[in-house]
C-alpha cells in the first residue's frame, strides 16, 4: 500500500507539472518566415496565429498564387514549430515519457 501512495503522489506531481507546462506553452510564440522573409507568420502555443506580415514586394497582382503558397508555407511552418515545442515541453513535464503522436 505504501507504494500505491507514493505512485499517487508522483502522478499528482506529474499532473501539476503538465498543467504548468501547458500554461507556459499557451503563451509561447514562434515565428516562421517564407520566401526569404517575404511572409512572416507568428503562432502561439495554443495553435492560434497571432500575426501575419507580408512584405510589399511579395504582393504581385500577377502572382496571387505564389503569395498564397508563401502564406501556407509560413503558417504550416509556424504551427509545426509549436507542435514540436509542445511535444518536447510536455514530454519533459511528463518525466521524459514518450508522448509521440499526441500532438499531431
Amino acid at each position: 500500500m505504501a507504494n500505491l501512495g507514493k505512485m499517487m503522489k508522483q502522478a499528482q506531481a506529474m499532473q501539476a507539472k503538465m498543467k504548468q507546462a501547458q500554461r507556459e506553452l499557451a503563451e509561447t510564440e514562434r515565428t516562421f518566415t517564407a520566401g526569404g522573409g517575404a511572409v512572416e507568420v507568428t503562432a502561439k502555443g495554443d495553435y492560434t496565429i497571432t500575426a501575419i506580415k507580408i512584405s510589399p514586394e511579395a504582393v504581385d497582382p500577377e502572382d496571387v498564387e505564389g503569395l498564397e503558397d508563401l502564406l501556407l508555407l509560413a503558417m504550416n511552418g509556424a504551427l509545426e514549430e509549436i507542435r514540436q515545442l509542445a511535444e518536447s515541453s510536455l514530454s519533459q513535464a511528463a518525466g521524459g515519457m514518450n508522448l509521440g503522436g499526441l500532438f499531431g
